[in-house]
């Protein structure tokens, strides 16, 4: 599926993913997963539901969902490059992605910020409401 505003483009379609910059940008510019592997990128992209925001061809941002279809979701990897930052397309991504016709009526949504509640709260995110009943096993150097 594709979107359109503007001169920008979201698309579902992982043919138009630029694998390397994906991976360039996690790497290099996010705090979340600066060890990542390029492996580890790939398996993630293969077993997730991608959204790509294109000017013209050039990808400038990123988010993927992990989901069953039915029942929850979960938002990781969320990018636009810095350059491309201010214009609302973070926001734009959110309601594309909250918005998707095969992700409605699931019973939870869930991610994680350091520093973008702001943004995720316009689209209803919260605090856990129960943060007693979520556990979690981390890896060493998980964010």
């Amino acid at each position: 599926m594709d979107w359109q505003n503007g001169e920008f483009t979201i698309s579902t379609d992982k043919n138009l993913l630029q694998i390397d910059a994906i991976h360039r940008f996690l790497t290099k510019d996010s705090y979340w997963a600066k060890e990542r592997t390029r492996e580890q990128t790939m398996r993630a992209i293969e077993n997730s539901l991608c959204f790509g925001i294109y000017a013209d061809k050039t990808q400038i941002g990123f988010a993927r969902i992990v989901s069953d279809f039915a029942t929850f979701a979960y938002i990781g990897d969320v990018y636009v490059l810095e350059a491309f930052r201010g214009r609302g397309l973070s926001k734009w991504l959110m309601q594309v992605m909250v918005e998707y016709p095969d992700l409605q009526g699931l019973r939870r949504w869930i991610l994680a910020t350091k520093d973008a509640h702001s943004l995720y709260e316009k689209f209803g995110f919260q605090e856990l409401k129960h943060p007693t009943r979520w556990m979690e096993k981390p890896a060493p150097n998980a964010y």
